[in-house]
């Protein structure tokens, strides 16, 4: 899982040869600590896409971009363009089926 921030958002997420599953977080939240280990077992079993992480306290510019108001917030990026988005927690099959 790649940590992303405003210098390596656009080569990690926008140039990424792999679909990028993305997900906005932050460490004193219920849900996404829920979700968290469901993310790095997605990126363990699947090499087929990048996943990474944005601390939306870190990264406040970057949450304010893509208008996050709610986290957690998952992004799928295809070929440097957003193509689905969901707020909250979700469970794994939902997840993996954001992939689809």
């Amino acid at each position: 899982m790649v940590n992303v921030n405003a210098e390596n958002f656009e080569r990690e997420v926008l140039q990424s040869e792999k679909p990028v599953l993305l997900d906005f977080w932050a460490s004193w939240c219920g849900p996404c600590r829920m979700v968290l280990p469901l993310i790095d077992e997605i990126a363990q079993e699947r090499e087929d896409i990048k996943v990474c992480k944005i601390n939306v306290d870190e990264q406040p510019e970057l949450a304010e971009h893509y208008e996050v108001t709610t986290i957690p917030t998952l992004m799928v990026f295809r070929n440097g363009q957003m193509q689905k988005r969901t707020a909250g927690a979700l469970p794994k099959a939902k997840i993996l089926a954001l992939l689809d």
